[in-house]
């Protein structure tokens, strides 16, 4: 379990198809304090550290990840937003976050705001794809507030922290983002389907 708090950025150093799996290599600051079998988020995406060769480590997507995820286009260089397992003990400063991407959306506007930007998306249509304003949302694997919903779009404002400290700098017109929508909200969805 994840809290969409990024602890830092991943860099892409080599990847490797193996069947339908990928591997990747990525560099990080926090590698020397990983572990074998560790799970970490990439971009919002939990994935197992399955070796660590000096300040590289390696993590394993199969297909059905590089389907619902945007990992399968990342290139050699391109950053990824890191988060390590929430900790027993820790402060709990996003919201719930699992890990498991429920999609892709499609950056479809960035308006800068004096001093922050704001991000719109459109995503799938989906019973499960649901956002309601001042809920939350996770993008690439960060924690944020919904500022407008509609079906199948929805915006978020970034603070200057956060646009420097994670790959939103990075995001432009037609970049595509891991979504996980609300745990809350997917299993309300959930309830309600069944009773209609």
């Amino acid at each position: 379990m994840f809290t969409g708090i990024i602890e830092s950025l991943g860099t892409l150093q080599a990847s490797r198809r193996e069947g339908s799996n990928l591997h990747f290599d990525f560099s990080c600051d926090f590698t020397s304090e990983l572990k074998i079998d560790q799970s970490l988020a990439h971009n919002g995406v939990c994935l197992t550290v399955v070796a660590i060769n000096g300040d590289e480590y390696t993590v394993t997507a199969i297909e059905e990840t590089l389907q619902r995820t945007n990992l399968g286009q990342l290139q050699k260089g391109d950053q990824v937003n890191l988060e390590r397992c929430m900790q027993a003990n820790g402060r709990y400063d996003g919201h719930i976050v699992q890990g498991h991407v429920d999609t892709i959306a499609e950056c479809e506007q960035v308006l800068e705001k004096d001093g922050s930007w704001e991000f719109h998306f459109k995503h799938a249509p989906g019973k499960q794809h649901l956002t309601v304003e001042k809920g939350s949302v996770t993008i690439n694997g960060v924690s944020l507030t919904v500022v407008r919903s509609e079906p199948e779009h929805f915006s978020v404002a970034i603070i200057p922290y956060t646009y420097e400290h994670t790959n939103f700098k990075d995001l432009k017109l037609g970049s595509l983002v891991n979504i996980e929508f609300d745990i809350l909200g997917k299993y309300v969805a959930r309830m309600l389907g069944d009773r209609a």
